[in-house]
């Protein structure tokens, strides 16, 4: 399946997307759905690989990303 194809399809479902690279021999489609996430890295070859995030439904407050951004911070 070309990055076209799965383009299209996504399109066609009406389910948002983002295209960007990380890679030198691959793109990266980000699509999201409600309670999900989904990474499809298309690589040169051919081959496609599908990585799905799942939300487990919690729901958190702002202390919440005032702890994510302290864990996960590059200002160390």
């Amino acid at each position: 399946m070309t990055p076209f194809d799965i383009i299209a399809r996504l399109n066609a479902a009406r389910i948002h997307h983002t295209i960007t690279s990380i890679r030198d021999d691959a793109l990266l489609i980000d699509a999201a759905v409600p309670g999900e996430r989904w990474e499809i890295e298309v690589f040169e070859d051919g081959h496609v690989e599908v990585e799905r995030y799942r939300s487990d439904g919690e729901i958190a407050d702002e202390a919440a990303l005032t702890d994510l951004l302290a864990r996960f911070s590059d200002n160390s």
